[in-house]
Protein backbone atom coordinates (compact mmCIF):
# COMPACT_ATOMS: atom_id res chain seq x y z
CA UNK A 1 0.00 0.00 0.00
CA UNK A 2 1.24 3.50 -0.79
CA UNK A 3 2.02 6.16 1.80
CA UNK A 4 -0.90 8.62 1.67
CA UNK A 5 1.35 11.38 3.00
CA UNK A 6 3.99 11.12 0.30
CA UNK A 7 4.08 13.62 -2.54
CA UNK A 8 2.96 12.42 -5.99
CA UNK A 9 5.62 10.95 -8.24
CA UNK A 10 6.49 12.64 -11.54
CA UNK A 11 4.39 10.04 -13.36
CA UNK A 12 1.40 10.57 -11.07
CA UNK A 13 1.68 14.32 -11.57
CA UNK A 14 1.51 13.82 -15.35
CA UNK A 15 -1.57 11.61 -14.93
CA UNK A 16 -3.25 14.23 -12.72
CA UNK A 17 -2.45 17.08 -15.13
CA UNK A 18 -3.95 15.15 -18.06
CA UNK A 19 -7.00 14.14 -16.01
CA UNK A 20 -7.67 17.81 -15.20
CA UNK A 21 -8.13 18.40 -18.96
CA UNK A 22 -11.16 16.09 -19.20
CA UNK A 23 -14.13 18.47 -19.38
CA UNK A 24 -17.36 18.11 -17.42
CA UNK A 25 -19.83 15.92 -19.26
CA UNK A 26 -17.03 13.82 -20.77
CA UNK A 27 -15.01 10.79 -19.74
CA UNK A 28 -11.95 9.04 -21.05
CA UNK A 29 -10.70 5.51 -20.56
CA UNK A 30 -7.64 4.34 -18.67
CA UNK A 31 -6.21 3.23 -22.02
CA UNK A 32 -6.85 6.52 -23.81
CA UNK A 33 -5.33 8.43 -20.92
CA UNK A 34 -2.32 6.12 -21.01
CA UNK A 35 -1.94 6.62 -24.76
CA UNK A 36 -2.07 10.41 -24.32
CA UNK A 37 0.81 10.07 -21.85
CA UNK A 38 2.77 7.52 -23.93
CA UNK A 39 2.19 4.93 -21.21
CA UNK A 40 1.13 1.50 -22.36
CA UNK A 41 -0.18 0.39 -18.98
CA UNK A 42 -3.81 1.05 -18.12
CA UNK A 43 -3.06 -0.48 -14.73
CA UNK A 44 -0.40 2.14 -14.01
CA UNK A 45 -2.92 4.86 -14.84
CA UNK A 46 -5.46 3.23 -12.53
CA UNK A 47 -2.96 2.98 -9.69
CA UNK A 48 -2.01 6.64 -10.04
CA UNK A 49 -5.67 7.65 -9.98
CA UNK A 50 -6.33 5.41 -6.99
CA UNK A 51 -3.72 7.46 -5.10
CA UNK A 52 -5.18 10.80 -6.27
CA UNK A 53 -4.95 13.17 -3.28
CA UNK A 54 -6.46 16.08 -5.22
CA UNK A 55 -10.01 14.88 -5.93
CA UNK A 56 -12.30 16.41 -7.01
CA UNK A 57 -9.92 19.05 -8.47
CA UNK A 58 -8.35 16.15 -10.34
CA UNK A 59 -11.57 14.51 -11.55
CA UNK A 60 -10.57 10.85 -11.50
CA UNK A 61 -14.26 9.91 -11.62
CA UNK A 62 -14.12 10.91 -15.31
CA UNK A 63 -11.89 7.92 -16.16
CA UNK A 64 -13.70 4.68 -17.02
CA UNK A 65 -12.90 1.19 -18.27
CA UNK A 66 -12.08 0.47 -21.91
CA UNK A 67 -15.53 -1.05 -22.50
CA UNK A 68 -17.05 2.23 -21.24
CA UNK A 69 -18.36 0.69 -18.03
CA UNK A 70 -17.51 2.57 -14.85
CA UNK A 71 -14.47 0.48 -13.92
CA UNK A 72 -13.38 1.29 -10.38
CA UNK A 73 -13.50 4.25 -8.03
CA UNK A 74 -11.69 5.01 -4.78
CA UNK A 75 -10.15 1.54 -4.90
CA UNK A 76 -13.50 -0.24 -5.28
CA UNK A 77 -15.07 -2.00 -8.25
CA UNK A 78 -18.58 -2.28 -6.78
CA UNK A 79 -20.80 -0.94 -4.02
CA UNK A 80 -21.41 2.57 -2.75
CA UNK A 81 -18.20 4.08 -4.16
CA UNK A 82 -19.14 2.98 -7.67
CA UNK A 83 -22.67 4.31 -7.21
CA UNK A 84 -21.13 7.62 -6.12
CA UNK A 85 -19.02 7.71 -9.31
CA UNK A 86 -22.15 7.14 -11.39
CA UNK A 87 -24.01 9.95 -9.54
CA UNK A 88 -21.10 12.35 -10.08
CA UNK A 89 -21.04 11.59 -13.81
CA UNK A 90 -24.85 11.86 -14.06
CA UNK A 91 -24.70 15.28 -12.39
CA UNK A 92 -22.10 16.40 -14.96
CA UNK A 93 -24.29 15.33 -17.88
CA UNK A 94 -22.53 12.12 -18.90
CA UNK A 95 -25.04 9.85 -20.64
CA UNK A 96 -25.29 6.08 -20.34
CA UNK A 97 -26.95 3.29 -22.31
CA UNK A 98 -29.39 0.79 -20.81
CA UNK A 99 -26.49 -1.48 -19.77
CA UNK A 100 -24.72 1.28 -17.84
CA UNK A 101 -22.02 2.01 -20.42
CA UNK A 102 -21.05 5.58 -21.25
CA UNK A 103 -22.32 6.70 -24.64
CA UNK A 104 -19.52 7.24 -27.18
CA UNK A 105 -20.61 10.86 -27.66
CA UNK A 106 -19.44 11.52 -24.09
CA UNK A 107 -15.89 10.22 -24.61
CA UNK A 108 -13.15 12.87 -24.54
CA UNK A 109 -10.40 12.44 -27.09
CA UNK A 110 -7.01 13.89 -26.25
CA UNK A 111 -5.28 15.78 -29.06
CA UNK A 112 -2.70 13.75 -30.97
CA UNK A 113 0.79 14.47 -29.70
Amino acid sequence: MSDPGRPPTAFETRVYEATRRIPKGKVTTYGRLGKALNCGSSQAIGQALRRNPFAPEVPCHRVVAGDLTLGGFAGHREGEELRRKRRMLDEEGVRFDEKGRVLAVCVHEFPAS
